[in-house]
């Protein structure tokens, strides 16, 4: 990476946000991929996807025990192929059940949703990087809402976020709702308390989604950005996982991608379909890009502040907790492959090519030359000769890369004793979402775990 300057900004959503270790994505149907205009602008502008409906549980499990898992990887295949990375959506939810579990109740129902949990994560183990394990299942008022979830027993919520877990210990597991935005309404802070007190016991969760649905009645709260700073301080990441604004209001979109800016712990923006006419409140014109595909005014406000935001600024300072672990001198020379722990997979140039700014991913070990790396004297870790590996920012979630070396610190990495790879511009250490061929790499907070963990050999 070139050191940033006022000509450096990004022309897409995607690649602005990507740039303080952001992402920016959308919801994405089906039904839509065979329309030319929706999918060329959603692949240009978006870096993380989230199936609309495809992988409810009505559409995954329609019978008992018979997964239909053909249209969430059909948008899971069109996303990967370009790719971009997605988002799971929703394991457990109130609504959209399939008629068999709505007439299920007690533990009958329980032991549905630990199947139906188990069955979904068998089968994308290793694909998606986060999943909204439960939705919704607060009232306004901040207590449990009334659903046949509920009436399992209070404690359901914990028992799919410890089933998700078990079934994929890599997977980020979020909780999902909406009107939580107010860091002063009722709903906010029951689902506050919840996560303080999952975080307390060692319940497993990682992240909180806010669905940030803006209407005429529920707009953009002062206080927004004190609710995301203060879900992120009980150690759980933060993301806006369903934007729409009546209006398409410039300053609320603005506003709403600024707070998130201006948090570290905030990881990404999701907005809720592509195109006006492709929401589900077209009505309001809610979205970036009109009905034709046009870029809107909101457009241009949420770029103008992502690209504000990085490389140059960015919003995720180093971590400052445990010293870095010792560093060991590693094999050196051509041939030398680095290996995921996890995977068994070897980070890899995706299609050999040697193009400034392409990220790297996981792949099966071939012993091709974009899987050659030489460590050398300078921390650099060299493909190819004259391309290093690169972070594309400092903060949680920011893209390896391979670019020409420049010597910089963003290219100099740190191989440790206890298996990981850590930058040493940002601290953080080499990490992977999932194990599946075309996994990307990422830099993010060191935690010990597996995917994480990588050998030069």
């Amino acid at each position: 990476m070139v050191m940033p300057n006022a000509s450096a900004a990004e022309s897409t959503l995607g690649a602005a946000a990507a740039q303080s270790g952001r992402y920016f994505g959308t919801a994405i149907a089906a039904s839509r991929l065979s329309n030319s205009t929706y999918t060329t602008i959603a692949a240009r502008e978006f870096n993380m996807i989230t199936a609309e409906n495809e992988m409810k549980p009505d559409a995954l499990q329609p019978n008992r025990g018979q997964f239909n898992f053909s249209s969430g990887d059909q948008i899971y295949n069109w996303a990967t192929q370009r790719g971009l990375q997605v988002r799971g959506h929703t394991l457990a939810w109130h609504a959209q059940q399939p008629g068999w579990m709505q007439s299920l109740n007690g533990s009958a129902l329980r032991q549905a949703m630990i199947e139906h949990i188990n069955g979904v994560l068998a089968h994308y183990k290793g694909k998606i990087g986060a999943w909204d394990v439960v939705n919704e299942a607060f009232n306004e008022d901040g207590s449990r809402r009334s659903s046949n979830l509920q009436g399992t027993g209070n404690d359901w919520i914990e028992v799919a976020f410890r089933t998700a877990r078990a079934a994929d210990p890599a997977v980020k597991l979020c909780y999902n709702d909406y009107n939580i935005e107010n860091w002063s309404y009722g709903k906010t802070q029951g689902v506050y308390n919840m996560i303080r007190d999952f975080k307390s016991r060692g319940v497993p969760i990682d992240c909180v989604g806010l669905q940030t649905h803006f209407t005429g009645g529920s707009s953009l709260p002062g206080n927004f950005q004190t609710t995301l700073s203060s879900f992120a301080a009980l150690g759980v990441d933060v993301a806006l996982t369903e934007v729409d604004v009546t209006n398409s209001s410039t300053t609320q979109y603005a506003g709403l991608t600024q707070a998130c800016l201006n948090v570290p712990r905030c990881i990404g923006i999701t907005v809720w379909g592509v195109r006006d006419s492709d929401s589900w409140r077209a009505s309001e014109n809610p979205l970036l890009f009109d009905g034709n595909g046009n870029k809107k005014a909101a457009y241009t406000s949420v770029l103008n502040a992502l690209n504000s935001a990085g490389p140059g600024n960015p919003t995720t300072p180093p971590p400052t907790t445990t010293p870095p672990p010792t560093t060991t001198p590693p094999p050196t020379g051509d041939g030398t492959r680095i290996l995921g722990a996890q995977s068994g997979r070897c980070i890899d140039v995706p299609g050999a090519t040697q193009t400034n700014g392409t990220r790297v991913q996981l792949y099966d070990c071939n012993g091709q030359a974009q899987q050659k790396w030489t460590l050398n004297s300078s921390k650099q870790l060299t493909v190819y000769g004259s391309r290093c590996l690169d972070a594309a920012g400092s903060g949680n979630g920011a893209a390896v890369q391979i670019y020409s070396c420049h010597g910089q610190t963003n290219q100099q990495w740190n191989v440790n004793s206890n298996g990981t790879i850590t930058g040493v511009q940002s601290g953080r250490c080499l990490d992977v979402w999932g194990t599946g061929n075309g996994q990307q790499v990422q830099i993010y907070d060191c935690n010990g775990q597996a995917n994480q963990r990588f050998s030069l050999s």
